[in-house]
């Protein structure tokens, strides 16, 4: 979820997939946009999108571990977009009025969709790297094209604006490599060779001019300082780490890198300079699943597991676990990273939505 303007906005789906040993007619499925009152849970609109002669069957271990609505919508605070992969890009006014739609490809993979919209000016950037393998810039009023760019597999992952140097630069992971574009023109500044992979679905994230880039089932990471031209393989790499998620995003933290390994559990503290592991230690006994990405709030970093619980721990380079805590009335999964606002924590999961906070 993301929260804005005292509203929740998330996306769901309904109507097939609800239940793996018996998910209903396919035709029925309708993929939700939603906007709830963030001091009730009210909800406010709620807009449904159609399903798609290219649907993937809710069956196996792929389509059936996080269902048809992954990812998560973005604002201006005028409008709200939102990315229903091969069913397309969804604008909506503050109100719940549609603006317009966009196609970006209707190809639909096993595993489904997972790269969120990012809002740059009056751009709208989408990662389409599953529907039709392109990296799309949107006028963010009508749903134009502005530019696009192809050569993108494998890549789940949400695109990141830095600033560096006087110019931005807008970064997208994909298998093998990392590239940086003039997000006002699609022009590509730099690539470098980086982790290959089936999926990639971690954001990187930026922070004094390095980005870091987490991925691959295996565990991989690495740093590479940002702001280069064309190939900067041999001379901007920082560092690099067989460690790594191959689904949560990592967080940055006083000099120090924070992700947990989404297969087995395990929490890591880096230091972001060189990549020297301080800590790496199992965050609960229990076999589950952390697909969410770590949220850093004040000095604690929050990891939510998929079935299991959240796990509190201190914002600093020693393992220190200070809450675990679990909803007694709600055994959904849940992979949907949190979302903090106004002293508050919003959380979703199969069943629900959630707001805690102190009363």
């Amino acid at each position: 979820p993301i929260v804005s303007g005292g509203r929740v906005y998330l996306s769901c789906y309904s109507g097939y997939g609800l239940d793996k040993t018996d998910p209903g007619d396919i035709a029925q499925l309708k993929r939700h946009a939603l906007c709830l009152d963030a001091a009730t849970g009210k909800i406010l609109w709620d807009r449904t999108v159609a399903g798609t002669s290219t649907e993937r069957p809710f069956q196996g271990e792929y389509i059936t571990t996080h269902g048809y609505a992954s990812s998560t919508p973005v604002t201006d605070g005028k409008a709200v977009y939102f990315f229903f992969a091969h069913a397309g890009v969804h604008a909506y006014s503050l109100d719940g009025q549609p603006l317009w739609e966009a196609n970006v490809g209707t190809k639909a993979h096993d595993w489904g969709a997972g790269s969120s919209p990012v809002v740059y000016g009056e751009l709208l950037i989408v990662n389409a790297s599953l529907e039709s393998d392109t990296l799309f810039a949107l006028d963010r009023k009508t749903g134009r094209e502005v530019w696009s760019v192809k050569g993108f597999p494998s890549s789940w992952n949400t695109p990141v604006i830095a600033h560096v140097s006087g110019h931005d630069e807008l970064i997208v992971n994909a298998s093998g490599k990392l590239r940086a574009f003039d997000p006002a023109t699609g022009a590509e500044l730099w690539q470098c060779a980086a982790i290959r992979a089936a999926e990639l679905c971690p954001s990187v994230l930026v922070h004094d001019d390095v980005c870091f880039v987490v991925g691959h089932p295996g565990g991989e990471c690495m740093a590479v300082r940002i702001g280069g031209n064309g190939d900067v393989t041999q001379t901007h790499v920082l560092w690099r780490l067989k460690k790594g998620s191959n689904v949560g995003s990592p967080v940055w933290h006083d000099g120090h890198l924070y992700f947990a390994n989404d297969s087995r559990g395990i929490a890591y503290c880096l230091k972001a300079d060189t990549g020297e592991v301080v800590y790496e230690e199992k965050l609960s006994d229990s076999r589950d699943r952390w697909y969410a990405s770590p949220i850093l709030s004040g000095d604690r970093i929050y990891y939510h597991s998929r079935t299991s619980g959240t796990v509190v721990l201190a914002a600093q380079p020693r393992f220190e676990v200070l809450a675990v805590n679990r909803l007694a009335s709600d055994r959904s999964i849940s992979n949907a990273s949190p979302a903090v606002a106004g002293g508050r924590l919003f959380l979703r999961t199969n069943q629900a939505a959630y707001c805690f906070g102190e009363k």
